[in-house]
């Protein structure tokens, strides 16, 4: 059976008072919930994690990095190592989100060293995948797609590939409002799942969690997740607030 998730992605927002105020509020609120099979994910700005780690450690709530360095160590100023997460008990990070993609250029083989050097420090990547506006009008999603999945993660093992969650996230539907409908992202969820398929065994296809990001909500949260192959969240905005997150939870 596949591990359901909804993992809140703060981005670079809150405080550390305001961080921990939220994720107490987030923990408050499941905390009577049986989560059966399901996972609650929070991945918080590096200047949290050690904190906000002290104030779940005894709830539902597991606890991850938004990023990690492609270095193992070294003259990196800046940088935070896998390694570095592990050492306070990271055991998630979030790999290749659109906007590290976007923004800060990291492409496929800089994303296959980060997610080698999480397994390495027994880290669970989740790892993201979608494409731009222009991608998806001009048909060359699935291509894009496709890429990202093989440059990115098809160089490790059955094994290996076991461990991994991943997202896919529509950058065009991501910050804009615009979601993708529960049609389309069920679409491409089926085609990630069949690759997988075809580079692994079946059961390493059906046993992956793959959650979908994208102005996913309180309000699409339910027909989304309703999906055969969509198998939760990476929620961004409805994160920020307690109660809106927690709605998103009660679809899984």
């Amino acid at each position: 059976m596949r591990t359901r998730i909804a993992a809140g992605n703060w981005k670079m927002n809150t405080t550390i008072q305001e961080g921990i105020k939220l994720a107490t509020n987030i923990n408050s609120l499941i905390s009577n919930y049986d989560l059966k099979n399901n996972k609650i994910i929070i991945a918080t700005p590096f200047t949290h994690l050690h904190s906000i780690m002290q104030y779940v450690v005894t709830s539902n709530i597991e606890v991850a990095a938004q990023n990690c360095s492609m270095y193992e160590k070294g003259a990196y100023t800046g940088e935070v190592s896998a390694e570095m997460l592990k050492s306070i008990g990271v055991k998630y990070c979030i790999i290749g989100h659109s906007e590290r993609r976007q923004y800060f250029n990291e492409d496929n083989i800089t994303l296959y060293n980060k997610v080698a050097l999480c397994l390495k420090n027994e880290i669970t990547p989740i790892f993201c995948i979608g494409e731009k506006l222009n991608e998806r009008e001009s048909g060359k999603h699935f291509e894009v797609i496709e890429k990202q999945i093989t440059e990115g993660l098809f160089n490790f093992s059955d094994k290996e590939f076991s461990k991994f969650i991943l997202a896919y996230e529509p950058v065009w539907a991501i910050g804009t409002g615009k979601t993708a409908t529960p049609e389309q992202a069920q679409e491409i969820h089926l085609f990630i799942r069949n690759l997988i398929k075809n580079k692994y065994k079946t059961e390493v296809s059906e046993n992956t969690t793959i959650l979908y990001g994208g102005s996913c909500n309180s309000k699409n949260a339910q027909s989304l997740f309703s999906q055969p192959d969509i198998d939760g969240g990476l929620i961004g905005g409805a994160s920020l607030k307690a109660i809106d997150f927690v709605e998103i939870i009660k679809y899984l």
